[in-house]
């Protein structure tokens, strides 16, 4: 096959059906994601400085250098590593 894979990566690993379970609606999903990919790498970079200031945690799910810090993000979601909490709450 040319241009495809049978079982396609990224945004499409976890299923969006999946990742819905776990919040409450596609929007949260994509802020929650997107603060969490933050995060991420934030954590990386400051292990690229190795200055010993580290104030970030790093990913929770098994992550090698090249997965991007928002299929990182998106994993922890659909492994149920995170808790999030609105400021209602």
């Amino acid at each position: 096959m040319f241009g495809t894979v049978p079982e396609p990566e990224g945004i499409t690993n976890p299923p969006i059906d999946d990742l819905l379970r776990t919040v409450d609606s596609k929007y949260a999903l994509a802020v929650y994601g997107s603060q969490r990919a933050r995060q991420i790498n934030s954590y990386r970079q400051e292990m690229t400085r190795a200055d010993g200031n580290i104030t970030h945690f790093g990913p929770l799910v098994d992550a090698g250098p090249e997965d991007k810090p928002l299929s990182i993000a998106l994993r922890e979601v659909a492994d149920e590593k995170l808790e999030w909490r609105t400021e209602q709450e």
